[in-house]
């Protein structure tokens, strides 16, 4: 399932990552790799703000549907 479907405070573990190269390696700079557990603060205007490794990191909707978990 997408990160984009989780609701303020659930988490989950990311499984894979979809996309073009060039958005998984932004991705994976960001942190978002295989195992890391990832869990939504809030929900803001179609943003998300989620927790990973211990960083706050925002971002926007159809970033987050990239992210399988």
């Amino acid at each position: 399932m997408p990160l984009s479907l989780l609701k303020s405070g659930e988490s989950g573990t990311v499984k894979r990552i979809t996309g073009k190269d060039d958005t998984k390696r932004f991705l994976e700079s960001l942190g978002f790799t295989v195992g890391v557990s990832v869990s939504v603060i809030s929900e803001i205007g179609g943003n998300m703000l989620l927790c990973i490794r211990d960083t706050r990191i925002a971002l926007d909707r159809n970033m987050a549907r990239r992210i399988v978990i």
